[in-house]
């Protein structure tokens, strides 16, 4: 199959994937990202009204253990899309404002620490370490302090996010008993945003999940990732690319 490519010359990361090409740190293109637009998924009923902007927090390019993943396809924009995609989630299964908030805060932080753009075993448990030692850089986003053992859950829930439910130790399955709500939504909503990959093979999969995401939020999380990437490929900053994307779930639109 002949790569596609784009105005670089370089080839798109829809045409790497096709060929078994993918380098170790991907970062979207035009080709690639129109690709996806028109595979928006089709979904039978349209999204609720939200009670409230959901939170979305941004990590700064500091947090990361890679420059060069700062910018690829689980960099900034992927964590800041799955901390919106977990408020969202945490407001659907009526999570109580610390665990929400520690829900964001995980999101944001759990591939900060991966080395590539590949599956990259143990950058949870990095990201876990990280995320111990610098959880009041996180929290002073959100504005306040949480409890300690919210805390410790929501450190938890990073370090199992890579993790399968079916490989999971016997240890790694007591941790869970002690944090299962934010374990399980995590991998949701990271699970949603798998609509920036570049095989539809790739897209969410919810037999993978213990709890299965509204119809729904499918759509809702595809054209999070095609507008935020889109802002950011027109020449947004990603911070600016993400308000912009954020603006769908926005209750006053």
């Amino acid at each position: 199959m002949t790569q596609q490519t784009h105005r670089s010359g370089a080839a798109s990361l829809r045409g790497l994937a096709e060929n078994r090409m993918l380098l170790d740190h991907q970062v979207m293109d035009q080709p690639t990202l129109d690709w996806i637009a028109e595979m928006r998924p089709e979904v039978a009923a349209a999204p609720p009204t939200l009670p409230h902007l959901p939170l979305m927090l941004v990590p700064e390019a500091t947090w990361f253990a890679q420059p060069r993943c700062v910018d690829s396809i689980h960099g900034v924009r992927h964590n800041a899309r799955v901390s919106l995609l977990s408020s969202i989630l945490a407001l659907e299964y009526g999570l109580d404002r610390d665990h929400r908030a520690a829900l964001c805060a995980a999101a944001a932080v759990h591939d900060c620490q991966r080395h590539n753009d590949r599956d990259d075993p143990g950058h949870g448990r990095r990201a876990t370490a990280w995320f111990t030692r610098n959880h009041a850089a996180v929290t002073g986003m959100i504005g306040r302090e949480l409890p300690q053992d919210v805390l410790a859950q929501a450190a938890t829930a990073i370090s199992l996010h890579d993790v399968p439910y079916e490989r999971f130790t016997v240890q790694q399955n007591q941790r869970y008993q002690r944090a299962p709500h934010l374990i399980d939504l995590l991998k949701v909503a990271d699970c949603l945003d798998r609509y920036r990959l570049p095989l539809a093979r790739w897209w969410p999969d919810p037999s993978h999940l213990r709890l299965v995401p509204p119809d729904w939020l499918h759509a809702t999380a595809h054209d999070l990732v095609v507008r935020s990437e889109q802002a950011r490929l027109d020449g947004a900053s990603n911070h600016r690319a993400l308000i912009h994307a954020r603006q769908i779930t926005d209750p006053a639109q």
